[in-house]
């Protein structure tokens, strides 16, 4: 049994892994002169290599399509991922949001143990080898083009990637090839991406980080959702954990032309009117400064000039010169700023690619194609995506365990 797997990612490698212990001859093509370069970026270079959620969480953190990989996950579950990284050796460890890294905090020794596997098993690894062509006859698989050579195979395991950090080699490759055989490709859009923001203030906010906040994603002046956490002011807009869990929403409503505003509530933990009355206490403490002085308890310096300004309260006021309509504005505004969401950041700049070869046309099961027979498509090229905190490797990992188990056969 001949089967080729095009793409050394994770999914390619757990693919590669799981024919060959099944018995297959298997030939590994990656494009980069490595395995696992993008691997070696997740987690901030620490790899995320899974989350200790159960099985139905993983599936709440993965919108894209999560529901397809609960057979998959049943097969190989977090804890199946952590065993089988410890059985190769690699010590890990739990941090918070159940997070899983390795002990080393190093990607390194995560991609090491892998091509440490591939080899033992007897894979070929073939590094700078880009297929340009999948050939098959009668929808069914007869080989690829590499270097314009051809390589027969009895199974191809395609595991391209997506089209998010090119440099890394998801350049969209699968999605060309994928739609060349009949499927179906649907709308690719940036996940897990910074948002750009019309207003001119971000610029002078860049740095900024804000922590315990509410942030409500609003579309045509509709609520679509709320999430609380921490966010981060860049030169361009937004970035930080809770944006980057809205952009795959976001990204979607922009491409349907909506309008998109976030609304951000600096002081969540407090009602309007126990804000006023933290306000009032604050200018009882500070009534003989000016307002810019009298909230320097309540914000970040940065903010105080720009939530004024929204405010349309000079401030070189005194505080005791702050009438009731003021400062009730004031409260409003700091439960209510608005940014204007005008376009995330390149696609090129997303962790992840929001869709992809529809789930509709994959077996859950096996990953194999039901328009080609014997083509498993895994990972990030199939029209699967999830938030951080470890679930897209944890859907990279059973993707590749149950193509190359059922390939190898």
């Amino acid at each position: 049994m001949k089967v080729i797997v095009i793409g050394g990612g994770p999914a390619g490698m757990m693919s590669a892994i799981r024919a060959a212990e099944n018995g297959a001859e298997v030939i590994l093509f990656e494009k980069n002169n490595r395995l696992g370069k993008k691997l070696s970026i997740t987690g901030k270079g620490r790899c995320n290599i899974t989350n200790s959620a159960e099985i139905s969480e993983v599936v709440k953190n993965i919108p894209g399509n999560g529901k397809f990989l609960y057979s998959a996950l049943k097969n190989f579950s977090t804890a199946d991922t952590i065993n089988f990284f410890e059985n190769l050796g690699l010590q890990t460890k739990i941090e918070r949001g159940g997070r899983i890294f390795p002990k080393s905090d190093n990607a390194g020794d995560v991609i090491e143990i892998l091509e440490k596997k591939l080899n033992l098993l007897g894979v070929k690894i073939k590094l700078n080898s880009r297929v340009t062509e999948i050939f098959a006859n009668n929808n069914k698989i007869r080989g690829v083009e590499v270097d314009k050579k051809f390589f027969e195979a009895d199974k191809i395991i395609l595991a391209t990637g997506g089209k998010s950090y090119p440099a890394t080699g998801s350049t969209g490759d699968g999605f060309i090839f994928a739609k060349k055989l009949g499927h179906t490709i649907t709308e690719i859009l940036p996940a897990l991406v910074p948002l750009e923001i019309e207003e001119d203030f971000v610029k002078i906010l860049q740095g900024l980080s804000l922590k315990n906040i509410r942030v409500t994603l609003n579309a045509d002046n509709k609520k679509i959702s709320e999430i609380f956490g921490e966010m981060l002011f860049t030169h361009f807009g937004v970035s930080g954990p809770i944006i980057l869990t809205l952009s795959r929403t976001v990204a979607r409503l922009l491409f349907e032309k909506k309008f998109v505003e976030l609304l951000i509530n600096l002081k969540p933990a407090l009602t309007a009117e126990q804000l006023n009355l933290r306000i009032l206490r604050d200018f009882e403490k500070f009534k003989h400064k000016i307002i810019k002085n009298a909230l320097v308890e309540l914000l970040p310096q940065k903010l105080i000039e720009i939530i004024l300004d929204l405010a349309y309260i000079d401030e070189n006021k005194k505080v005791d010169e702050i009438t009731k309509i003021e400062r009730l504005q004031l409260v409003k505004i700091l439960q209510n700023l608005s940014l204007t969401v005008t376009k995330t950041r390149p696609i090129d700049e997303a962790i992840v690619t929001a869709g992809g070869i529809s789930v509709k046309e994959i077996n859950p099961a096996t990953m194999e194609s039901k328009i080609i027979k014997n083509l498993f498509i895994v990972g990030e090229v199939a029209d699967i995506d999830g938030f951080t905190g470890g679930f897209n490797l944890q859907a990279a990992w059973a993707m590749g365990n149950a193509a190359g188990n059922f390939s190898g056969k």
